[in-house]
């Protein structure tokens, strides 16, 4: 979500309880600001927060021109000082998969190799590298994760340009509240998968400067999202069952939207049982 209207936002998002404290908004909206400053991004969005067993990482993402390219990805332990990430590969993002439980809350802490999958432990020794994987590794790993599968946006607030480049829909003026209740009025704001799948038939109704990436309708499995209108059915909040912790909101007809994460950074592996 937006850092220049932060506080508003997380009132929007906070129906289910989760959120910071007036003391933790303020520092932490003066910070993000002075953050874009000094990293000279075009717009930062509070990703949200990661709780550990001995503290917590706040989480915030810089963002440049195109919004469709790789973000800058920062974590602070006390909502002031903030600390740059290294990008994700898809060996990080492997190897965080194997890890469970808790967060520490300790960026250099270590996973030692007992503690991930005994064939990848095997091959990081032939490769004569430490089986150890650091909490960082597994935060740049897990916020990664949760932004492929439930990081989401409004259908027609971003356009991509013949050129490829994604930008701001400056006509975008939101969903009208019919709209807003559907699933298939969001889109996942990452590389899409299914959409490559469609044929030329299933492609002939969509718009391409607008219909470029993969609705939630079709999100396995089914059931995975939560849909409900909230502050007297002004505001349309979407919940991941999958990520919980995961808050979308919008308010229809107007440009207000945005996610927020405040969880563990757990993936909710019983969710098929559930349903």
């Amino acid at each position: 979500m937006e850092a220049a209207t932060l506080s508003a936002a997380l009132e929007l998002a906070a129906g289910g309880g989760a959120g910071l404290s007036p003391e933790k908004r303020a520092v932490l909206g003066a910070s993000l600001l002075l953050l874009q400053r000094d990293y000279r991004f075009e717009r930062v969005w509070f990703w949200g927060c990661i709780r550990g067993v001995r503290g917590a990482y706040y989480i915030a993402e810089g963002l440049g021109p195109d919004r469709a390219a790789p973000r800058s990805r920062l974590y602070s332990l006390n909502c002031v000082e903030w600390s740059l990430l290294p990008p994700a590969t898809e060996e990080m993002v492997a190897q965080a998969e194997q890890l469970k439980g808790r967060f520490q809350g300790d960026p250099s802490f270590e996973y030692e190799y007992t503690e991930i999958n005994a064939e990848d432990a095997e091959r990081l020794f032939e490769d004569g590298k430490e089986p150890m994987i650091k909490e960082e590794a597994r935060l740049v790993a897990t916020i990664e994760q949760i932004d492929r599968a439930v990081g989401i946006i409004p259908r027609g607030a971003f356009v991509k340009t013949p050129l490829g480049s994604v930008h701001e829909n400056r006509n975008f003026e939101g969903l009208s509240l019919m709209e807003a209740k559907k699933l298939s009025s969001y889109f996942h704001f990452t590389e899409p998968v299914n959409l490559k799948n469609k044929t030329l038939l299933e492609k002939a109704d969509l718009d391409p400067s607008t219909d470029f990436l993969d609705s939630l309708e079709h999100d396995i499995p089914q059931g995975s999202w939560t849909v409900q209108l909230e502050k007297g059915g002004t505001v349309v909040v979407l919940r991941s069952l999958l990520w919980l912790g995961l808050t979308f909101y919008h308010v229809p007809m107007t440009k207000q939207y945005g996610y927020v994460y405040f969880g563990t950074g757990e993936k909710n592996f019983d969710l098929p049982f559930m349903l």
